[in-house]
């Protein structure tokens, strides 16, 4: 892994570089940085502070950004494929239409998060918290959301084929004509969650608290 300092990076960058993959860049300050489009497949980002910066249409694909701080990011249309991002602070982060197949938020904090239209196939939010966020049309096919904080989450028009909500809270979540084919809900919270439009044919939902406040056996 490479290393660079930060003050030499942001200054190849605004002179046109674009390419600084694998860069060992952990708990750097880069709040606030303009990075868009900039290649950064496979860097070392761990515990690094990005409060607020702009990555729009970057290349994290597979990059270590575990405990970092994005809140505020603007993330759109980044490639975020196989990154990680175990414990990571990314409330109110945009990532509408970013590519996070594959990518690891166990732990996470994405309250009030954009993921509208994002790809989150084969994606780890165990544990994550999406309190409120926006997953409006979102690709979470054989997804992990076990034990996940989905309360007033935006789910509507989301495919969640095969996903894994066992344990899940989706108290007031919105999943308006999502697609539920095999999605494994047994034991989580649907409170008051609007599922109009919604097949639950070949749903599990055993120990499910449903949106009338019963118990699904």
């Amino acid at each position: 892994m490479n290393t660079m300092t930060i003050d030499e990076l942001l200054k190849r960058y605004v002179m046109g570089e674009r390419d600084f993959s694998r860069l060992d860049l952990h708990a750097a300050y880069l709040s606030k940085v303009d990075l868009v489009d900039a290649n950064l497949q496979g860097v070392d980002l761990a515990g690094a502070n990005l409060v607020g910066a702009n990555l729009r249409g970057a290349n994290l694909r597979g990059a270590n950004l575990s405990r970092v701080d994005l809140s505020m990011a603007n993330l759109g249309q980044a490639n975020l494929a196989e990154a990680v991002l175990t414990n990571a602070t990314l409330s109110g982060a945009d990532f509408s239409d970013a590519d996070l197949n594959g990518a690891v938020l166990d732990g996470a904090l994405l309250k009030l998060a954009n993921l509208n239209n994002a790809n989150l196939c084969n994606a780890r939010l165990r544990k994550a918290d999406l309190h409120g966020a926006n997953l409006y049309n979102a690709n979470l096919r054989r997804s992990w959301l076990t034990h996940t904080d989905l309360i007033g989450a935006i789910l509507s028009g989301a495919d969640l084929s095969g996903a894994d909500f066992s344990g899940a809270v989706l108290v007031r979540a919105n999943l308006y004509r999502t697609t539920l084919s095999a999605t494994d809900f047994t034991g989580a919270n649907l409170m008051g969650a609007n599922l109009q439009g919604v097949d639950l044919q070949g749903v599990d939902l055993r120990r499910a608290v449903m949106p009338d406040g019963t118990i699904h056996l």
